[in-house]
């Protein structure tokens, strides 16, 4: 009696807790309402699966609890259990991947008005790339990483001359324009994470992944590796600063494009 008693307390603890809790969503600083709402969706099936299962096991902790004189039934197997358990379970997975499925959907169709920034991770740092006056990043390969070319873009293309790059400093974006993050990895797997964002990803070595958002809050936020990328993987850590468009204009000025970068290597090799 007291088990079935305190499995079914676990229960309403469960209960309990989840509606009374402090903590919910941090604040949100992007567009990601509906993954919001698909682990809620989550939430629920997984929460009544959790408190049908330990209500049964209550029940039958106490309605098969010892007795003097009573005989356990041996039924070894049911055919009409099986059917209904595969049936319930299979509407149950279902339920949780659909929404899923359609959070992908979206996850990955871009905005047509979206910028495009590109993060590269790499042992221990994050560098990023945006487009100059041209609108366009230029291309890139891991045979072009040089130390005067670190993110490896192409010198023959011209739409890479004007490329903004940003070296161990803030990443800025624009508060309320869609941003459309591509992701490259010059040495192992890393993950572009920022937890305020909802949305990460990981970043293979030749491999170009990607995903939008749409920046809803001015602020500061985290950057942080979600992925195991070795003895500093603790200490890749950046940030990202949305900010109103007069400021973000201001701050790309400030910025030096792949052209102005490798102006000094171009000199000192003429010299």
């Amino acid at each position: 009696m007291r088990t079935a008693v305190a499995l079914a307390l676990i229960v309403l603890g469960s209960v309990v807790f989840h509606l009374l809790s402090p903590w919910w969503w941090t604040p949100i600083a992007s567009n990601w309402a509906y993954i919001d709402d698909t682990i809620l969706i989550t939430f629920w099936i997984t929460g009544v699966v959790f408190a049908a299962v330990v209500l049964f096991m209550a029940y039958c902790v106490f309605r098969f609890r010892h007795r003097e004189g009573s005989r356990a039934a041996y039924q070894p197997e049911s055919t009409r259990l099986e059917w209904w358990l595969s049936i319930g379970t299979g509407i149950g997975v279902a339920a949780m991947l659909a929404p899923g499925l359609v959070v992908w959907h979206q996850f990955v169709t871009v905005p047509d008005d979206a910028v495009t920034v590109e993060v590269v991770g790499q042992q221990w740092q994050w560098s990023y790339r945006l487009p100059g006056a041209d609108g366009r990043l230029g291309a890139s390969h891991v045979a072009y990483v040089s130390p005067d070319n670190p993110l490896g873009i192409d010198p023959k293309d011209p739409h890479g001359q004007d490329d903004v790059i940003v070296q161990g400093e803030p990443l800025h974006l624009e508060l309320g324009k869609p941003v459309k993050i591509l992701l490259r990895s010059l040495d192992v797997v890393h993950d572009f994470y920022v937890p305020e964002f909802r949305a990460k990803m990981d970043m293979i070595p030749g491999t170009v992944t990607y995903y939008w958002f749409t920046p809803t809050r001015v602020g500061t936020f985290e950057v942080l590796c979600a992925e195991l990328c070795g003895t500093g993987h603790s200490h890749m850590r950046g940030s990202v600063v949305v900010e109103l468009e007069s400021e973000h204009r201001t701050w790309l000025l400030q910025q030096k494009s792949f052209a102005q970068l490798r102006a000094p290597v171009r000199a000192d090799a003429g010299n």
